[in-house]
């Protein structure tokens, strides 16, 4: 049943292949998984996933007409997991698909992982496409660098793309320090023109620049040492090659219509993340300094989780949320978070139904922009899962990254079934 499930979602994919939405490496990437899949022992395996249909209500209209109002689009992730050799090897297999109702260039496919492991009691190799995320706070995951960001899935850009790498692990007890050689760059998702939450010109990823002149050929590397001490989650990085976060420069299009283009530029980039754990405290930080996208600048997001336990003698909890956003360089930064404060408030009700809540606001500390963000969960029975998101942005300054969206407030319903 599974396998003829696989078999569908390859068939699909392949009808947006033909449209030109998925990069014909990952084709061919597919059908070598679904033949590994099948001649792989399915009695062992364990399968999982889940197929979700999601509507963005929009109550006002675009800033540019050419794009669309209220939006249907449905999503498939699949998990295969296979262990053997008394768990020391394991093969994971996720393939991603989306299919969106206006929007040819949020449907796409993606293959966030297909990954080999081996492992030992001192170090593990990892060898595939996979995700890897680093980071801490709440608001803003400025270490998380090893995979390109799906931007056309949603604002918060964490959902990443898959990255193919090579990852060996050596666990010691001072700390594990993971190896990273990372081939094959992956370019980011852009809304299309008639997407909402894009940039006030369309990007054209087909002209996309590059500083190396290997392109996407080039090989980056990273190191990282992470170790847990006491009450203390500590993480420091190196990572040296091209950037995930593009530079956008005005061009134009096959048309001659206006157009922002994507420019990947090398970097080299250390990063810091700390958490400590005291009592009902949860401290966060999060430090880069980057250097190859014109001066060398530094960012940082930190501050503090403090968490009401059985609330009023009741199973829920309240926590109180509080993060400062600074960047280097100023109200030149390309992002919104240079100089901004968040503030939210997560409520876990400790149920069955595992239902939690989280209500933010960032609000720029120069020009009082504001940008307000609510992410609620309810499990519904055993299979199905309701997600209700809602985002809004409140005196958007013209020289502020976000005045392109400033029409651009939603609500979003999700409904997952999960098999």
């Amino acid at each position: 049943m599974l396998i003829n499930n696989l078999s569908l979602f390859y068939s699909l994919t392949l009808a947006r292949r033909e449209r030109g939405l998925i990069e014909t490496p990952y084709k061919q990437l597919l059908a070598v998984v679904l033949t590994l899949i099948s001649v792989l022992p399915v009695q062992a395996a364990k399968w999982s996933g889940n197929v979700t249909s999601e509507y963005r209500y929009f109550p006002r209209n675009p800033v540019d007409p050419r794009q669309h109002g209220n939006n249907l689009s449905i999503s498939m992730q699949t998990e295969y997991y296979q262990e053997w050799d008394k768990g020391r090897q394991s093969l994971t297999v996720t393939p991603f698909l989306r299919i969106d109702e206006n929007d040819s260039q949020r449907s796409h496919f993606d293959l966030r992982e297909f990954t080999w492991v081996k492992a030992s009691n001192t170090w593990e190799l990892r060898i595939g496409m996979r995700k890897v995320f680093w980071g801490v706070a709440e608001s803003q995951h400025l270490v998380d660098i090893i995979n390109q960001t799906d931007l056309v899935e949603n604002l918060d850009q964490e959902d990443k793309l898959g990255q193919a790498m090579i990852n060996l692990a050596l666990i010691r007890n001072w700390g594990t320090v993971d190896l990273f050689v990372l081939p094959g760059f992956r370019e980011r998702t852009f809304p299309g023109i008639g997407g909402r939450l894009r940039t006030p010109l369309p990007i054209d990823s087909s002209q996309s620049r590059y500083a190396s002149s290997r392109g996407k050929k080039r090989v980056d590397v990273a190191v990282r040492w992470s170790h847990t001490l006491g009450d203390w989650d500590l993480g420091l990085y190196h990572f040296t090659g091209t950037s995930r976060e593009p530079r956008l420069i005005p061009g134009r299009n096959a048309r001659g219509e206006p157009v922002l283009i994507p420019l990947y530029e090398v970097i080299d980039q250390t990063g810091l993340d700390i958490q400590a754990t005291k009592g009902n405290w949860l401290w966060k930080l999060e430090a880069i300094s980057r250097s190859g996208q014109e001066k060398r600048f530094q960012a940082a997001v930190g501050g503090f989780e403090y968490t009401f336990y059985g609330l009023a003698h009741s199973p829920k909890d309240l926590g109180l949320v509080a993060e400062y956003h600074y960047d280097s360089r100023g109200s030149t930064a390309p992002t919104p978070f240079q100089d901004d404060l968040m503030l939210g408030l997560r409520l876990t009700w400790n149920d069955a139904q595992s239902t939690e809540a989280l209500i933010g606001v960032i609000v720029d500390r120069q020009s009082r922009a504001r940008f307000y963000n609510i992410e609620a969960s309810r499990r519904i029975g055993k299979r199905f899962k309701l997600t209700l998101e809602g985002r809004a942005f409140v005196a958007i300054p013209a020289n502020d990254p976000l005045f392109s969206i400033r029409d651009d407030d939603y609500m979003q319903v999700e409904l997952a079934y999960y098999f």
